[in-house]
């Protein structure tokens, strides 16, 4: 019996023809960030996403032409990243989708030519639990509404079912939201007006 063990991220390690290069094009046609770089000339180098780093390694190219060679699970808005890729001159391998595995994801091939695939959790996967819905009056602050409807728009959801996600999450003593998304509703707040703090509902007097 292996012992038990806990592993909280992976490092993928890549062979490139040119590490100036491909750190170039992770860094700014990607939107990874350039951790290090080591050598003189450069023969080793780090670029991170996130948690996850890369390591590029000097050497000759050996992608695999059928199958990905590093697959990123993504938080916040696949869609946006896969835009700015697009706009970036990526080339894509596989169009953005809904995958029956409970991904949505797309694969971008690099410059050495590896397969890049980047996916998002469908949470709506698995079979439906019948429910019976029951109307709630719910009146909300004006730029909470506000708010609200933008978040439901970028997670392509219903405001009754966002919600509904933040209510599980809160009775469960955790937060739905990620990095990606928290920073996108930091970007909300700013948009709509909202100076007020978490604790503001108790001195709400409506106008």
């Amino acid at each position: 019996m292996p012992p038990a063990i806990e592993c909280e991220r992976i490092h993928a390690g890549l062979t490139v023809r040119a590490i100036g290069a491909a750190v170039d094009f992770y860094a700014h046609k990607l939107g990874f960030q350039h951790a290090f770089t080591e050598g003189d000339p450069p023969n080793f180098a780090g670029v991170n996403l996130d948690k996850v780093q890369v390591f590029l390694h000097q050497g000759t190219p050996t992608p695999s032409e059928d199958s990905t060679s590093v697959y990123f699970i993504v938080g916040g808005d696949i869609d946006g990243l896969y835009e700015f890729h697009r706009a970036n001159g990526v080339e894509v391998a596989q169009e953005i989708g809904d995958r029956p595995y409970g991904l949505r994801d797309y694969i971008v091939r690099d410059l050495d030519g590896y397969y890049l695939a980047f996916g998002q959790n469908l949470f709506n996967a698995g079979p439906p639990i019948r429910i019976e819905r029951v109307p709630v009056p719910v009146r909300l602050e004006k730029r909470l509404a506000a708010l609200l409807q933008d978040l439901a728009t970028r997670k392509r959801m219903t405001i009754d079912s966002v919600l509904e996600e933040i209510l599980l999450h809160t009775n469960d003593g955790v937060g739905p939201h990620g990095k990606a998304t928290l920073q996108y509703i930091q970007e909300l707040k700013k948009k709509h007006g909202i100076d007020y703090d978490t604790h503001a509902s108790y001195r709400f007097v409506e106008e």
